[in-house]
C-alpha cells in the first residue's frame, strides 16, 4: 500500500521505517529541507537502536523516500499520516501550528479519496478539529472530495521504539467509517501474524486512551517515589517493598521502580496537556495534579541527598560531582525534561563543581545547558570520576551495570556513591570504599563496614548521609 508520513521527527521516521519494513510503500515527508537531504544520504537525525539499519535498507530498497514536495507526496498516497510536533505551552495547552500547517497544505493537493490518520498526541476532539479545517480548504477550493479521518495513537518507547512498533501491545484504531477500518486493518496486517492486537473505538475514545495510558504509568512511577520517601523515615527498603506488591497479580511488577522522577517528551507533556482539558470542561483532576507535584519534588530528592551528605563535611561548594547519564532514559539521546537536568541546575546553584558523562546525549544536553565554567564534558566513566568527590548515577545505561569501583576509587577524591536508580546492592558497594546513598533504602557508610560483617548482610549501619 502506497502510504504518506507527514513529519519525520520520532514518531514518523520510526513508523515510517517499520511501515516500509513490513512491505509498504512510504514516502517521509517534511518541511525541514536539510532534515530530507540528510535522511537521503543515510544520516538519521535521532539516536534509536536498530532504526539506522532499517531505514537505509528500506531506502536501498526504495521502499522508503524522503521529500518535501507535498503535491507529488498527496497524490500517490492513499494513506495520510500526520506525525508532527504538537508541543505543549506553560499553560498545558497543545500547540497545533504544525498540524494546522500540515492539515491545510494536505487539503491543498487532495483531489481523490483519503484516509487521514491523526498519529500525533493532540487533544480529545482533533479529529473534528482536522476535519473541520479540511472541509474550510477544500471549500475555498469549491471542490468536493471525499475523505475520512483516523485516530491512530502511537504507545512507542524510546530506545525500544522499533520493538514496540513491530511487535505492539496493541494498535488503537478510533473510526467508525468501515471502509477507513478495513483499510486500517490492511496496513496493520503484517504485525498482527501471531496475535490480533488490533483495536477498534469511536475517534474520541481513541484519543483519549493515547493520555490514560500514560498517565497511568506516570501515577505508578510517582506513587512509588512517594513511597519511597516513607519508606527512608521508617527504616523500610522499598526494592523489597516493590517485590512484595508487584506479586500481586492485580498489581504487576512493571512500573513499580522508584527514581529520581519521570522525564522525557510525553509523561510531564500528556499529564500538563490532560489537565489543561480537564480545566477547560472545569473539572477538577486533584490527581493528575499530585502525579506532577509528587514528579517534581522527586527531581530534587538526589540533589537534597548531596547537599546533605556534603554538609557534614566541606560544603558542596567546594564538591567535585560526577554525574553518570544526561538522557531522560536510558538507550536514547533524548533530555527532554530529564531529572540529571535538574540535579545540574541545583548543584550549579550552590556552585558545585560537575563531571558530566551519557554514552549518547551529551551532544543534546550541550544545547540546553549553558556554557558553565563549573561544567567538564567527560569521554567516559572514568574520565567523569577523576578527582570528583561523589558519583551520582541518574541514568541506568546497561554500560553502568558493572561498574569497576576499584578504577573509580583510586581515580576519586571522595568516595560517595549516590545511586539514583536503586542498581547496585549496598554491601557491594560499601566493600569497595564507597559510601551508598540510594532512594527508598537506608544510606551505608564504608567505615561501617567491619562492623557490619560481623551482623548480616542486609543490616548495614546506617550512616548519616
Amino acid at each position: 500500500m502506497k502510504l504518506l508520513i507527514i513529519g519525520t521527527g520520532y514518531v514518523g521516521l520510526v513508523s515510517g521505517a517499520c511501515l516500509a519494513e513490513m512491505g509498504h510503500d512510504v514516502i517521509c515527508l517534511d518541511t525541514d529541507a536539510k532534515k530530507i537531504v540528510a535522511l537521503q544520504s543515510g544520516s538519521i537525525p535521532i539516536y534509536e537502536p536498530g532504526l539506522e539499519e532499517i531505514v537505509r535498507r528500506n531506502a536501498a530498497a526504495k521502499r522508503l523516500t524522503f521529500t518535501t514536495d507535498y503535491a507529488t507526496a498527496v497524490a500517490a498516497a492513499s494513506v495520510c499520516f500526520l506525525t508532527v510536533d504538537t508541543p505543549i505551552g506553560k499553560n498545558g495547552q497543545a500547540d497545533l501550528t504544525s498540524l494546522t500547517y500540515a492539515v491545510e497544505t494536505l487539503a491543498m493537493h487532495i483531489d481523490s479519496y483519503k484516509i487521514i490518520v491523526n498519529k500525533s498526541t493532540v487533544p480529545v476532539g482533533s479529529a473534528d478539529y482536522v476535519t473541520d479545517v479540511i472541509d474550510r480548504i477544500l471549500s475555498t477550493r469549491n471542490i468536493d472530495v471525499d475523505f475520512t479521518v483516523v485516530s491512530n495513537p502511537e504507545f512507542l518507547k524510546e530506545g525500544n521504539a522499533v520493538n514496540d512498533f513491530m511487535k505492539p501491545d496493541r494498535v488503537v484504531i478510533g473510526s467508525c467509517d468501515e471502509k477507513a477500518i478495513s483499510t486500517m486493518k490492511q496496513i496493520y496486517a503484517p504485525f498482527m501474524v501471531n496475535h490480533d492486537r488490533l483495536i477498534i473505538m469511536d475517534v474520541r475514545s481513541a484519543e483519549m486512551t493515547k493520555y490514560a495510558a500514560n498517565a497511568m504509568l506516570a501515577l505508578r512511577i510517582s506513587f512509588m517515589n512517594e513511597l519511597s520517601g516513607l519508606c527512608e523515615l521508617f527504616n523500610a527498603d522499598i526494592n523489597k517493598v516493590r517485590i512484595g506488591i508487584g506479586s500481586d497479580k492485580r498489581i504487576g511488577h512493571n512500573f513499580l521502580y522508584p527514581g529520581p522522577g519521570f522525564g522525557g517528551s510525553c509523561f510531564p507533556k500528556d499529564i500538563r496537556a490532560l489537565q489543561h482539558q480537564a480545566a477547560e470542561k472545569e473539572y477538577e483532576t486533584d490527581l493528575l495534579c499530585a502525579i506532577s507535584h509528587v514528579n517534581m519534588k522527586q527531581k530534587k530528592v538526589i540533589a537534597n541527598k548531596i547537599l546533605r551528605y556534603f554538609s557534614e563535611k566541606q560544603g558542596a561548594a567546594h564538591a567535585t560531582i560526577a554525574i553518570l547519564g544526561l538522557s531522560f532514559k536510558p538507550d536514547t539521546d533524548d533530555v527532554r525534561e530529564s531529572s540529571s537536568l535538574t540535579l545540574i541546575n541545583l548543584l550549579l546553584e550552590v556552585d558545585a563543581k560537575l563531571r558530566l558523562y551519557d554514552p549518547v546525549a551529551i551532544e543534546n544536553c550541550k544545547k540546553v545547558i549553558p556554557n558553565h565554567p563549573n561544567i567538564t564534558w567527560c569521554d567516559s566513566v572514568l574520565d567523569a570520576a577523576d578527582g570528583a568527590d561523589a558519583l551520582a548515577l541518574m541514568t541506568e545505561w546497561k554500560q553502568f551495570r558493572f561498574l569497576d569501583f576499584p578504577a573509580l576509587r583510586q581515580k576519586m577524591r571522595g568516595f560517595a556513591l549516590f545511586d539514583g536508580r536503586n542498581q547496585f546492592h549496598p554491601s557491594d558497594v560499601t566493600k569497595e570504599g564507597f559510601d551508598y546513598i540510594s532512594i527508598g533504602r537506608k544510606s551505608y557508610s564504608a567505615k561501617s563496614l567491619d562492623q557490619a560483617l560481623a551482623t548480616t548482610d542486609e543490616e548495614l549501619i546506617t550512616s548519616g548521609g
